[in-house]
């Protein structure tokens, strides 16, 4: 059974806010599944600990829905019930400070498979938990017609800047550039 993620992005509105010590509450400013529609268990690995095969230090694992979660996302989240697990979330302050450069801790669990296409050569067609018979990192063989190697990502593989988190980065970008970094952040469960 596969792992979706579903979430807010959500913004504290800075606009009229006369001092620091205003009481400023979180708005749910975007359904994540307005903007990202897939579902990479690497990206999930790298930014929140679920499915983590690729063996990262996660970025915002188990943090849990915040306390001052805007009540929408709580109704919305609240009503998967028992179905959503995972719960956590990250700021774009804490994105835009990423290394995504930083290797995982550990190899892949998984194998890289490539496919012989004779106008291209090798071409990854996925990753499985083949067993890899003791080999180190960086291994590449042959086994039944396809091409399988043994890999240590960075974050930048997991969740490519131009992949199907752009359009994420790019909302949460646009929100920080006026109410400021800290003041928004992606809240995220996922589902079974």
């Amino acid at each position: 059974m596969g792992a979706d993620i579903h979430g807010f992005v959500e913004c504290r509105a800075t606009h009229g806010v006369l001092d620091e010590d205003d009481d400023v509450r979180w708005w749910p400013a975007v359904d994540l599944d307005l903007l990202y529609g897939g579902r990479c268990y690497d990206a999930f690995g790298c930014l929140f600990g679920v499915r983590n095969h690729a063996g990262f230090r996660p970025l915002a694992d188990g943090r849990g829905l915040p306390e001052d979660v805007a009540a929408e996302v709580r109704r919305e989240y609240e009503a998967w019930g028992r179905d959503a697990h995972g719960a956590s979330w990250i700021s774009w302050a804490e994105l835009a400070a990423v290394d995504w450069d930083e290797p995982a801790e550990a190899v892949d669990e998984r194998v890289e498979e490539y496919s012989l296409v004779p106008t291209r050569g090798w071409v990854l067609t996925g990753k499985s938990l083949r067993d890899t018979g003791g080999r180190p990192e960086g291994a590449a063989w042959i086994q039944d017609g396809r091409l399988l190697r043994t890999v240590r990502m960075v974050r930048r593989d997991a969740v490519p800047p131009d992949g199907p988190w752009a359009p994420v980065w790019q909302v949460m970008g646009a929100l920080a550039g006026v109410h400021g970094a800290a003041n928004v952040r992606l809240v995220v469960w996922f589902d079974n």
